[in-house]
């Protein structure tokens, strides 16, 4: 959360999105290098050197920071991308303004060498609307898996404002986190649905296809109807949805705390801005004292600048990854209850079978191929939990390493800032070599 007033980006102009121009239709259109998830996390509140009215540097290194850490973390995981053969980013969001409606749209850069896809390299733009469509055709074509989970849609109106720069700026992130979840996965990156969400040139003719493009998979279990009672779940199913609740509540616990943080940041802040000043008025009447209230206002200055870069990585990369997990918590309880609900219509269907087993011995293909699903359901669920349990140790290990070194820096700053004006303080000799009375 920012104290300062949002900016606001650059409007394309009444422009439909029909009339963007599509970067491979231009000749010195460039594709850009996809980075790395997480790679813009990194940034130091350090990078700006802080300095007294007098010159006096404010030093803020520190070996103890834990900056090299961090980078060693990040350098780990671009290793893996040496195996990797899909390389997906989300950056320039752009405003789009039309008699219709206004809203953004960011482009969706992709690099393979997979056969799947018709060239190397594709550039186009996508909007929010557009994300979602392609979730939603990989919940009904990929029912046993866990989806990744999009940043939430709808804002409250006058508390944000999603045409901001740094609600764009948070939302692109999840967005690129979003597709690159994706193109990590082993069975989700080779979708069709992926396929014609990173390279078709126009969406909206694969968008009006509606249900054509469904699985079988995917259509006999959205339709399963709720007649069917599970008995019981299993006991390892029932231990993920144990662990799913109570990781809700811990997160849920953590955000409101980290919520009220915030806020009394930014009340502190506010008077960290006003207490500053009062010593440089006080200066403009003290001429002895001069040169140590001034150094006194721009210490408070300098960690004011400090907290707000704090408080501000606070909002923007700390809080967006817990909320994250929440929707990803949802996304997975939905898997679930997919997996209990083709389990309770096999429990039933073969308890018809053996009421019936005298009149018919053998059992059914439905029975059979029901059996299929739910032996399809669980060994797919189990591979993606252990999938999302090695994410989600990876992506807090690089969190809470990275949150570290943000208070690290802070308090260093804040620090070196206050030994800095210690000289400007002490009592100084006068001419004669004597120290004043």
């Amino acid at each position: 959360m920012s104290v300062s007033t949002p900016k606001l980006l650059p409007s394309s102009g009444k422009k439909s999105i029909h009339d963007v121009c599509h970067p491979l239709s231009c000749e010195e259109a460039a594709l850009t290098t996809p980075s790395p998830e997480l790679q813009n996390t990194s940034s130091s509140i350090g990078d700006k050197d802080l300095s007294l009215p007098n010159g006096t540097p404010v030093d803020t290194s520190s070996p103890a920071s834990s900056s090299s850490l961090l980078n060693r973390l990040q350098l780990d995981d671009d290793l893996d991308g040496e195996t990797r053969d899909l390389f997906v980013t989300v950056d320039d969001p752009k405003k789009h303004v039309s008699t219709m409606e206004t809203y953004i749209t960011y482009r969706v850069t992709t690099k393979t060498t997979r056969t799947e896809f018709d060239l190397p390299e594709y550039s186009v733009r996508r909007r929010y609307q557009d994300f979602d469509w392609l979730r939603n055709k990989l919940e009904d074509t990929q029912p046993t898996h866990i989806i990744p989970p999009l940043p939430e849609k709808f804002v409250v109106k006058g508390v944000v404002d999603r045409f901001s720069e740094e609600f764009v700026e948070t939302r692109r992130k999840a967005l690129d986190k979003f597709l690159k979840r994706i193109a990590d996965h082993p069975v989700l990156s080779f979708n069709d649905n992926f396929n014609v969400f990173l390279s078709a040139k126009d969406l909206n003719s694969y968008k009006k296809q509606g249900m054509a493009l469904l699985s079988k998979m995917g259509e006999s279990v959205k339709y399963v109807t709720g007649g069917y009672k599970l008995r019981s779940r299993p006991l390892e199913f029932a231990a993920m949805g144990d662990y799913l609740d109570m990781f809700t509540q811990k997160l849920g616990t953590i955000d409101r705390i980290a919520q009220r943080i915030i806020k009394e940041q930014a009340e502190y802040l506010v008077e960290l801005r006003e207490y500053g000043p009062v010593y440089s008025n006080w200066a403009s009447a003290e001429e002895e004292l001069q040169e140590p209230l001034e150094g006194v206002s721009s210490c408070v200055a300098n960690c004011s600048t400090a907290l707000e870069e704090l408080t501000e990585d606070m909002s923007e990369e700390f809080l967006p990854v817990f909320r994250e997990y929440v929707l990803y918590i949802e996304s997975m309880k939905n898997v679930l209850k997919k997996r209990d609900q083709v389990q309770a219509e096999y429990e039933a269907k073969l308890e018809a079978v053996a009421f019936r087993k005298e009149e018919r011995p053998c059992a059914p293909t439905d029975v059979e191929k029901c059996q299929d699903r739910v032996e399809c359901f669980n060994a797919d669920l189990k591979a993606d939990w252990d999938r999302w349990q090695n994410n989600k140790r990876q992506d807090f290990r690089l969190l809470l390493t990275g949150m570290a070194d943000k208070n690290i820096q802070y308090y260093e700053k804040c620090l070196a800032a206050w030994e800095s004006i210690i000289p400007l303080l002490q009592d100084k000799p006068d001419g004669k070599g004597e120290m004043p009375s």
